[in-house]
């Protein structure tokens, strides 16, 4: 399942990063962040929890753009 986020994050560098940590987080088969549309789009594997997963998501964001904001 893929599902699309709006995001707020203040650079390209930030956005490769974000994406980076998600495709990192358990749950998560592929993700794309675009800076310029301030999107995210997260697949996620089969049998998880979108919700669930986007908390972890969201966390491990934060780490690496404490500034960034997900709209879950």
């Amino acid at each position: 399942m893929k599902k699309t986020y709006a995001i707020e994050v203040d650079c390209a560098n930030c956005a490769n990063l974000m994406e980076e940590a998600t495709k990192k987080t358990a749950g998560v088969a592929a993700a794309t962040v675009n800076f310029m549309t301030q999107k995210m789009i997260v697949e996620f594997e089969e049998g998880q929890d979108p919700k669930k997963v986007m908390k972890d998501v969201l966390k491990a964001c934060k780490k690496v753009e404490p500034d960034c904001e997900i709209e879950l």
